[in-house]
């Protein structure tokens, strides 16, 4: 048997022990240190294009600023009134899949500060929030937003949020999950604005929207929600096992600017004021920090910056 090269090693374990964003970033020892170009493999089936509606069911606490920063991000994706680099030019990247463009709307949001649920959920209750009457139909993505108080299954120790599918009677939806890790797990699920747990303490990022919760959920729900419109039904395009693919941007697990390696995110951009770092910029004024999304046509994990 080879040895491993040491430098070959460090980069493996520097990799395991690197925060992941969503379910989809579960990788198999082999995929992690790639010698040949990444490929997401197309499996064939339908993906989300055109208008696409975003439905937002608010579980728990959270205040307007908080669902602000959010909903500011989801209408961003495609405005064409920010700068560069942009929202915008980021989501542009899901039109090179097979199909071509889709443009987002938000659509209904539902407040349950309640906890209709419990403070401790399983997917099951994740899909039947998102089953909502009314809200089923072709291109519908139903979101479920979890607060900092609010325990998930899998939350913090496999994934930080996922995407799946769903019927309500005849009309086959798109529902995705992301949770608030504040309070629980800011070093798995919204590094790079806090120390992950193991691997380089590298100092963190400053959130650019000064919500290191809120903020990190940004990056988790743009991973799920370019994994819903590229493999809303399980058999779009994406690498590795059906139950826990590599997608658009889990493929690029750690990227955000050019020269990113495991434990250090790349350049990007610093506000001059506030010192918060960003790539990408909204509306209403608002910053963010996206991760890189992988590009069919150039086979690599696109930056904005």
């Amino acid at each position: 048997m080879a040895a491993i090269p040491f430098f070959s090693l460090l980069l493996l374990l520097f990799s395991l022990a690197l925060p992941s964003p969503s379910l989809a970033t579960n990788r198999k020892l082999s995929a992690l240190v790639q010698e040949q170009p990444l490929v997401l493999k197309y499996h064939h089936g339908p993906l989300l294009k055109g208008n696409i509606t975003v439905n937002l069911i608010w579980y728990g606490k959270f205040s307007s600023t908080q669902r602000s920063i959010i909903v500011d991000f989801l209408n961003s994706l495609s405005s064409s009134k920010t700068t560069s680099p942009s929202v915008s030019s980021w989501w542009q990247t899901t039109g090179k899949y097979r199909g071509g463009s889709s443009r987002v709307v938000v659509g209904k949001q539902i407040l349950d500060e309640k906890y209709s649920f419990g403070k401790a959920l399983k997917t099951i209750q994740l899909v039947a929030m998102a089953s909502k009457p009314g809200y089923g139909g072709s291109n519908v993505v139903n979101v479920v937003l979890t607060s900092a108080d609010v325990a998930v299954d899998g939350f913090c120790m496999s994934r930080c949020g996922t995407h799946g599918s769903g019927r309500v009677k005849k009309n086959r939806f798109a529902y995705a999950w992301v949770g608030n890790s504040v309070s629980q797990c800011p070093g798995y699920c919204a590094w790079p604005f806090q120390q992950p747990v193991y691997g380089p303490q590298t100092p963190p990022l400053i959130a650019p929207n000064g919500d290191v919760g809120v903020d990190g959920m940004v990056i988790n729900l743009a991973t799920v929600l370019a994994g819903t419109v590229t493999n809303p039904f399980n058999n779009g395009y994406f690498q590795g096992p059906a139950e826990a693919p590599l997608e658009a941007v889990s493929a690029c697990t750690g990227i955000f600017g050019k020269g990113a390696y495991p434990g250090y995110p790349g350049e990007v951009l610093v506000d001059k004021t506030t010192g918060a770092s960003y790539n990408a910029a909204g509306v209403n004024g608002r910053k963010y920090l996206l991760p890189a999304m992988w590009d069919p046509q150039t086979h690599t994990c696109k930056t904005q910056v």
